[in-house]
Parts: structure tokens; sequence; C-alpha cells
């Protein structure tokens, strides 16, 4: 769930390259997209998907299998979609506008904002940092290593955040805070209380005055759940597979309004806000260096770098890319952006491990041809 987990890159970081017309202008390339597209949804067993490519020249979208596996359709046009972890980048990016504005410190324990709640065998909040929060440097355990998202009941087995952030905190830590990374969702939860007591607001109000409406994203917004779980604008169904049957799960939203994964986009927007955090108008330039600046993994075979709220990676054509990633229960959004570019596939059901270890058609290799497509 809410997660570009530790298993989505390393699947990501296996898969060999697929092939792409190098150099090519986004008319040319197109027939290539789309062949890379077709192979990427028949290797990862998902119904259908969305590819969106955005930059100087607009958008193109294309799309592949299927949308809705009761009529057949495909992706409706600028779908909607539940964007998960993607959420992350949107509230790290509205704690360093805090930080910008001197409400908040990075470098301060979390238990000066929240005085109280980071305690426990989990979690000491006076030697845990907002830093340490936003780059999963804090050992904390991933609450969701308790719940149950592969049932529809454990789906609609809805807990607020300071349940959640509690029973993470009453296990073990897994490391010392600023030893080592280790992702875990408890940390956004906590940071999404640290944004609302600073503010007086809840933290989907501030992302959406803050990010949503200066950006002008028209189709993103942070649901109010649990009164709106059905997805506003036009979008694919959504399907859970469990053991041999495949189960739609569309008006269920698995994300419970919460810090870590809540929010729905298109992905137009989603590579319209990348964008422009990347390129300095979501937060200012001292704060996006404190964005930008990232500490290795440390997990074998993860490409990837972590920063606050972004993860970086050079892709196979020597170009620093930027996003995050995102997966939820019926839903799979991932991308990569620059300044000038961005990329976005959306997929209506999570691909399999097994499928996604075969030899040709891997996730990250699509956006990397697309995005060594258009550098030339």
């Amino acid at each position: 769930m809410r997660g570009f987990t530790v298993a989505a890159m390393l699947v990501a970081a296996m898969l060999c390259p697929v092939s792409g017309s190098v150099g090519a202008d986004p008319d040319t390339a197109r027939p290539h997209w789309q062949s890379d597209l077709d192979r990427v949804v028949v290797v990862s067993g998902v119904p259908g998907a969305q590819l969106v490519i955005s930059g100087d020249f607009g958008e193109i979208q294309l799309n592949s299998g299927s949308g809705d596996l009761g009529t057949g359709a495909p992706f409706p046009d600028d779908a909607q979609v539940r964007i998960a972890s993607n959420t992350k980048a949107f509230v790290a990016a509205v704690a360093l506008q805090l930080v910008a504005e001197q409400r908040v410190d990075l470098d301060s324990p979390i238990d000066r904002y929240l005085p109280g709640v980071v305690t426990g065998p989990g979690g000491d909040g006076q030697l845990i940092t907002v830093r340490n929060l936003l780059q999963h440097t804090t050992g904390i355990p991933d609450y969701l290593d308790q719940v149950d998202l592969d049932s529809v009941a454990g789906m609609q087995s809805y807990r607020p955040a300071s349940e959640l952030i509690r029973a993470a905190l009453d296990r073990p830590a897994e490391f010392q805070p600023g030893t080592r990374w280790g992702y875990s969702n408890t940390n956004y939860l906590i940071i999404g209380s640290m944004i609302e007591r600073v503010t007086g607001l809840p933290v989907g109000v501030e992302v959406t005055r803050r990010i949503i409406l200066p950006l002008g994203l028209r189709n993103t917004y942070w649901p109010l759940y649990p009164l709106e779980q059905v997805v506003r604008g036009p979008h694919p169904r959504n399907y859970l597979v469990n053991g041999n049957q495949r189960v739609d799960v569309t008006d269920i939203d698995p994300n419970w309004g919460l810090a870590d994964g809540a929010m729905v986009a298109t992905e137009r927007d989603l590579n319209r806000f990348f964008m422009a955090l990347v390129s300095g108008r979501v937060v200012p330039p001292a704060q996006l260096e404190q964005m930008r600046t990232t500490i290795p993994s440390g997990v074998p075979l993860i490409d990837q770098e972590i920063g606050l709220g972004l993860f970086r990676r050079v892709n196979r054509c020597g170009m620093e890319t930027w996003g995050h990633g995102g997966t939820v229960t019926g839903s799979n959004v991932v991308g990569a952006a620059t300044d000038r570019f961005a990329v976005s596939i959306a997929m209506n059901q999570l691909p399999t491990l097994a499928a996604s270890l075969a030899p040709r058609g891997g996730i990250q290799d699509m956006l990397d041809t697309v995005m060594c497509d258009l550098a030339g």
C-alpha cells in the first residue's frame, strides 16, 4: 500500500532495457512508445495502463490494455488515479515551505512540534528529527505490517493516523535514528500530524492551498474520506488479485485520507507537479536544495538515492531524474521528471513480482526509454 516499496524498487532495478528510438521527437517516437507500453502491460500481468508524457511540446497520452474489464474500454482520457505515495512528495513540499517560513526546523527533534507523540520502543521523539522523518532514517517500523490490505474487509477497516502511529511505535525500532535508511509509511503520518499542529489546518487543506491551487492542478485533490471514496472524475476500474480471483475495488479508498498516500490526480497533473517542484516553482531554492540532497539507500540493487520526499535516479543515458512513485491496492503510479519533461505510467492493478522480473518490458526501462528519447 501507499509506498514505493523496497520490493517495487528491487523489481525496477533488476529489469532489462526495452527498445526505443533514441533521439526521436515525440511524433516519430510515438509508435515505439506504444509498442513498449503494450509490452509492459503484458509482462506486468495487469489489465491496462496509461502513459502520459509532458514537456514543452505539450502532453502525449498512450493507452494499452483495458481500463474496464467489464466493458473492455481503455483508460479514459486524462484518467484520475489514486497516486498513493506520490502524495509524500506533496506533503514534503509543504513541510519545506514551513521550513522556509521559519515555522519548522529540519534538524529539530519532532518532539518540539508533537510533544509526547513519538514515544515508545519504536522511536524517541527527542532524538528523531524532522529531516529523519522526511528521509526515512528514523528506524520507526512501518504500520503497514499491521494492517490487511489484501482483502476487501481489510481495505474497509479504517484506523485513524493516531492509532496507526501508536501501533508502529509500540514495536521495537528497526535501527537508531540517522544510522541508515528504511522506508516507513509511519514517518509521513507523523509529518502530516506535524503540519496540522503547526498550521492548525488539516494536511489536505494545506496541500490544496499551498500547491494544488497555485499550480492550477485542476484534476488533483485530497479526498474527503470517509464521505468520499468514489473517484470524482473519469477513471479506470481498479482490481485486486486475491488467489485466482480478480476483485473490483474501484470504489473502496484504501488510503483512508492519510498523509502517506491519500491523493487522487491525473498523470498530466502529476507530471506538472514534479516538473514545477524540480524547477524551483514550489519551494524556495534553499529548501529545494535540501529536498535534493540525497543519501544512498544502502539496499543492494536499488539504483536510487533518497532525498526529502524525492528519489533521485541517473537513468541509462546518464540523465538525472526525480520522482517518487506509489502503489496501493488496485493502482500503481510511477514516473520520472526533470525541469524540462516528465513521464508517468499508471496501472489499474499491481504488477506481479514474477511478471515484472521477465527479461523484457520493465516499467522503469519504459520510463528510461521515453526520457532518453526526449533528451536526444
